[in-house]
């Protein structure tokens, strides 16, 4: 069973606040991250950032928690899965993408990936494109209260997907008992570049 961390006592305002401190700080971070592998400065440049960033490091390391950030939970039960690798606001590794909910009820998301991201020279990492339609094809078959793991996923890449804007979408396509299939994809302004389906289970624990 997957240890879910609740926090109880967080309202709107609270969650608003904590936001409104982190998130530019992960931005910064996010964008120090992209400094740090295009940069061309030279050795004293480069040792004095070392400097300044261990020493930021080591005053944010003054109080933290002793394990990963988990999903936390706000008094009315939204969760905040502020670590998450590709939606966590508080993880500058994270794109981050911000996933909406479409009219027919597909997960849909527009997003940018840098070079942070980058795989074949100028393009996504296929790994990275993998990761992020298992989350958005995740995210389709959500629903309040239900968790759905995934089973199996299957990538199918059509063609190189350049860095830059993107959008990825997902949908379910049918369900099978505690099984539920899902379909998704990346695409570019030309069109679509990967394609996957995935297989997500609800776990016996979830169940019982």
């Amino acid at each position: 069973m997957l240890d879910y961390t609740h926090v109880e006592n967080l309202g709107a305002t609270d969650v608003a606040r904590l936001r409104a401190l982190y998130e530019p700080l992960t931005r910064s971070v996010r964008d120090l991250i992209d400094a740090t592998i295009r940069t061309e400065v030279g050795a004293d440049e480069v040792a004095a950032a070392k400097a300044e960033i261990d020493s930021a490091a080591a005053r944010l390391r003054a109080k933290q928690v002793d394990r990963s950030f988990g999903i936390r939970y706000c008094a009315d039960g939204d969760p905040m899965p502020w670590g998450n690798a590709v939606i966590g606001v508080r993880n500058p590794a994270a794109p981050p993408l911000v996933i909406r909910r479409a009219p027919d009820g597909s997960a849909v998301s527009d997003f940018h990936l840098g070079a942070a991201f980058e795989g074949p020279p100028g393009h996504v990492h296929g790994g990275v494109s993998a990761m992020i339609l298992d989350h958005v094809l995740g995210d389709a078959v959500s629903t309040p209260g239900v968790h759905r793991l995934t089973g199996t996923i299957t990538v199918r890449y059509l063609r190189l997907t350049p860095l830059g804007r993107l959008h990825a979408e997902a949908r379910i396509s049918h369900t099978e008992g505690v099984k539920t299939y899902a379909v998704g994809r990346i695409a570019d302004e030309a069109g679509v570049t990967v394609e996957a389906t995935g297989v997500f289970v609800e776990p016996r624990w979830s169940r019982d």
